[in-house]
């Protein structure tokens, strides 16, 4: 049984309380692994604005999922996507080799910034150091 590359993004409703969004984001998750398939990365967005409503909606919670999965299984996830009622919109594309390429050159610039960003912080300063700042500038 061949296994193909899948990204799945779907749009949580953003009214919701962050531990039911959570929830929802378990759920698909335990429900991908569960039918065969493994996980390779999950991305969220967050609380962004649509363009336009939906379910009388101006914001949604974007997730992206991206995973291998054998083909059959994809009919069974958007059918669970259909049944619940918190996923507003959903797309689920089979993913090529010029797309897995261009996602690690994606990541691999991606990981040297998060390491110059963590690198160039400044070190939170004590108590004693703010409060000595603060005389020498009266």
């Amino acid at each position: 049984m061949k296994e193909n590359h899948y990204e799945s993004v779907i749009i949580i409703n953003a009214a919701l309380e962050d531990t039911q969004i959570e929830d929802t984001v378990k759920k698909v998750e335990n429900f991908i692994t569960n039918n065969g398939g493994k996980i390779t990365d999950i991305e969220k967005w967050g609380r962004k604005r649509l363009a336009y409503p939906i379910k009388k909606s101006k914001s949604g919670f974007y997730v992206i999922y991206r995973f291998t999965a054998p083909a059959e299984m994809i009919k069974k996830l958007e059918r669970m996507y259909k049944l619940d009622e918190t996923i507003y919109r959903f797309l689920t594309i089979k993913l090529t080799k010029k797309d897995l390429e261009h996602l690690k050159k994606k990541l691999a610039e991606k990981k040297p910034e998060e390491s110059e960003k963590s690198e160039s912080s400044p070190e939170p300063k004590s108590e004693e150091a703010v409060v000595a700042e603060g005389q020498s500038e009266q």
